[in-house]
């Protein structure tokens, strides 16, 4: 059982919570079989009334309700403890600082059209998504932003550690995100050096981008943009989608289905390729690496083993609650009294001789 955000509470001032509170839904069983186990005992007790009446304790001296009622008793309250084993009941009982360190990362991700040839599956923006999305379940600690660009550039995603809305603004990704079509690749990079340098870095951290292109450079400024951002210490990395073959650029309609293919001024159809000999120009000047998905070795476990071997810079420093478990507190008795409700006989013991006579 997990997922559930911790319930947080305090407990004579002091903090503490439950950190699989969804563990706790197990009372409801505990209360199901309460009910059952209160119900057999009325109905045995009913029965014994009406086949012995007053004499039904020298009739069935062993058949009394009070031991199944301990044992019932002992078993529900052991398992209720359990139940709140489960749910992992924690405490706080010190604060240190905790001190995060990584890399400040911005992906520069390529919109264009030629970005919705199908020579990779689904086609080259969805596969980049894909590979995006694996990349940041991988991060730990480091900042991550996202600049998306075809003729214009925009930041999709600004610096940031909370990884789930950078994967939710990359879900978001198409096309359609950057009204002026078009592949300026260095219009790209330079967005992308300037949410390094807006983002209130510290001098000396490490910055990184992460550049996921088919390579295709319409405006050829490319090359002079990664040289920029060369000198100001930024490394450049580059990811390569599509093949050399290439493919027709498909185009399509509201619901992704293809209804045709761009065409050129005589009619046939645009065919884009991979520019590998542009992606390789940039990740020399950023002084980075080029990988290809697909190919071994060469994928986003590369890149992200490239990232652990940089500098890692102090990214954020705070003081933390450090919760320890306390789940024996609950789970040792519950044992216990399960282990007692087993060894409790089933009926009381047989009267003692002298005590069939009382009345």
């Amino acid at each position: 059982m997990t997922g559930a955000a911790p319930l947080t509470f305090r407990v004579l001032g002091a903090p503490a919570r439950l950190a699989e509170p969804a563990a706790l839904w197990l009372l409801a069983a505990v209360l199901a079989l309460a009910v059952l186990g209160v119900v057999q005992l009325s109905r045995r007790r009913a029965l014994l009334t009406r086949t012995a009446g007053p004499q039904a304790r020298r009739v069935a001296p062993r058949a009394g309700t009070a031991r199944p009622a301990g044992r019932l008793g002992a078993s529900l309250t052991g398992l209720a403890l359990l139940a709140l084993a489960l749910s992992r009941p924690q405490c706080g009982t010190r604060t240190e600082l905790a001190r995060r360190l990584g890399v400040d990362l911005v992906v520069a991700l390529d919109v264009s059209r030629s970005m919705q040839a199908r020579d990779v599956k689904p086609d080259r923006l969805g596969r980049a998504k894909l590979e995006l999305g694996s990349l940041l379940d991988r991060l730990a600690g480091d900042r991550v932003g996202v600049v998306v660009f075809a003729g214009q550039a925009f930041v999709q995603c600004p610096l940031t550690t909370d990884y789930a809305a950078a994967r939710l603004l990359l879900r978001a990704v198409s096309p359609r995100s950057v009204p002026q079509q078009g592949t300026d690749l260095g219009n790209g990079l330079l967005a992308a050096r300037e949410v390094l340098e807006g983002s209130g870095a510290a001098a000396g951290r490490t910055k990184v981008v992460l550049l996921v292109s088919d390579g295709e450079d319409l405006e050829g400024g490319a090359r002079e943009a990664a040289a920029r951002l060369g000198e100001a210490g930024i490394r450049i990395y580059a990811l390569a989608m599509g093949t050399p073959a290439g493919e027709p650029i498909p185009l399509t309609d509201e619901a992704g289905a293809v209804t045709g293919y761009k065409k050129d001024g005589t009619g046939e159809p645009v065919v884009t390729r991979l520019d590998l000999a542009t992606l390789r120009a940039v990740v020399e000047k950023g002084g980075g690496e080029l990988y290809q998905p697909g190919t071994s070795g060469q994928g986003l476990d590369a890149f992200r083993a490239a990232l652990d071997e940089l500098a890692k810079s102090e990214l954020t420093s705070r003081l933390t609650v450090q919760y320890e478990d306390r789940y024996a507190l609950a789970a040792f008795p519950g044992f216990l009294l399960l282990l007692g409700a087993l060894l409790l006989g089933e009926g009381r013991a047989p009267p003692r001789r002298g005590e069939e006579d009382e009345p």
